[in-house]
């Protein structure tokens, strides 16, 4: 976090990233935790499902699982809003998120 903190350009966060974050944050945490979970989350820009990144997410789902490797809707749709915006996807699973072609990422 601290490395991102330090470029100009914007933090950004996919939808369904947040609402993973909240989940977990309501399952798994005390409330002070989850307070801190939302002063994150409204530092950062969000980025939403739009109509281009929903139509790839289906064209994404679509092609893993005719090609048997499915992976949660949530992140399908976090990859396509990735790739609709043209950002790198920042993530702890680098091996679940390369099924995904022409998909950018970055581990953490």
């Amino acid at each position: 976090m601290e490395s991102l903190d330090q470029g100009s350009s914007p933090i950004t966060i996919a939808a369904p990233s947040v609402m993973e974050l909240i989940r977990g944050a309501n399952l798994h945490t005390k409330a002070n935790e989850r307070e801190k979970i939302l002063a994150l989350i409204r530092s950062l820009v969000i980025l939403p499902l739009e109509r281009e990144s929903a139509i790839l997410a289906g064209d994404i789902e679509s092609e893993l699982i005719l090609g048997g490797e499915m992976i949660e809707p949530e992140d399908v749709m976090i990859a396509s809003i990735a790739q609709t915006h043209h950002e790198t996807l920042l993530t702890r699973n680098q091996k679940h998120f390369a099924r995904i072609k022409d998909l950018k990422i970055r581990a953490y």
